[in-house]
């Protein structure tokens, strides 16, 4: 810990970083503005301000956005991993899909950065998110963006069955049909999608949900769960599609 004094010489430090990053901003020297705001950040950390740390990783990288999206990325998830530490949910959500807008509007060479394991891990992140507020579409081009940017990759390709699957869930839920579309495309996408079990289980799904059949729909979920545990998210998922067919007691039990 420091003492009192050096404590305070922290504390100054930091305004300075503050002052000189705002000064930035006003001459509109964004890189410089994000730099100071980093350092600013880096020096709340120091003090154990775990809120003004992360404003000041925002403020960074809503300055990096304007010179810099990839350091705009990595000061946002900062942000993120403090207020998700401070169990600050929702703050987290909303910058994970900041960060999502930067993919989809400033990083024009999606495909180079997508290779990169951190973006494709924030990437899944926001995809996520998404689909538990419900923005379904924006989480459908995410699992679909890494899908095939990771199915052509020895190293990933297991991988891709696994985001096709999640994007066909999103897809379901938006409409029964569209979802059909969906699994045909991604087995020809990717072959090895249709001798997946995740693959077989939409099928099973599908004509469940065709049929109104709610048994049969639940007991596919239990004979999948019964080797490959879901978690939450699948969870949380495929229950707001059982609870489209009507008559359901809006459980998988």
């Amino acid at each position: 810990m420091y003492s009192s004094r050096g404590h305070h010489k922290v504390e100054e430090a930091c305004e300075m970083y503050c002052r000189a990053a705002n000064m930035f901003k006003m001459a509109k020297n964004w890189s410089a503005a994000g730099n100071a705001f980093c350092k600013a950040a880096r020096l709340h950390m120091q003090l154990q301000n775990k809120h003004d740390c992360a404003t000041s990783f925002i403020d960074a990288g809503n300055a990096y956005k304007k010179s810099d999206p990839n350091e705009a990325i990595k000061c946002l998830n900062a942000a993120i991993d403090i207020y998700t530490d401070m169990g600050r949910f929702t703050i987290a959500a909303k910058h994970h899909i900041s960060i999502a807008e930067i993919f989809e509007s400033e990083l024009v060479d999606i495909e180079k950065v997508i290779l990169s394991d951190s973006a494709n891990k924030c990437l899944l992140k926001v995809g996520a998110y998404c689909a538990q507020l419900e923005q379904y579409q924006k989480a459908i081009e995410i699992y679909e963006q890494v899908g095939a940017n990771t199915m052509d990759n020895p190293l990933l390709k297991y991988s891709a069955k696994e985001y096709f699957f999640k994007a066909s869930l999103c897809h379901f839920i938006i409409d029964e049909l569209n979802a059909k579309i969906a699994v045909e495309k991604y087995e020809e996408m990717f072959p090895a999608f249709s001798d997946s079990r995740e693959c077989k289980l939409l099928k099973k799904l599908l004509e469940a949900h065709e049929e109104q059949n709610s048994e049969a729909f639940t007991e596919a979920v239990k004979e999948f769960d019964s080797i490959s545990r879901l978690d939450q998210w699948h969870t949380t998922l495929l229950l707001r599609i059982k609870k489209t067919i009507q008559g359901d007691e809006g459980d998988l039990k």
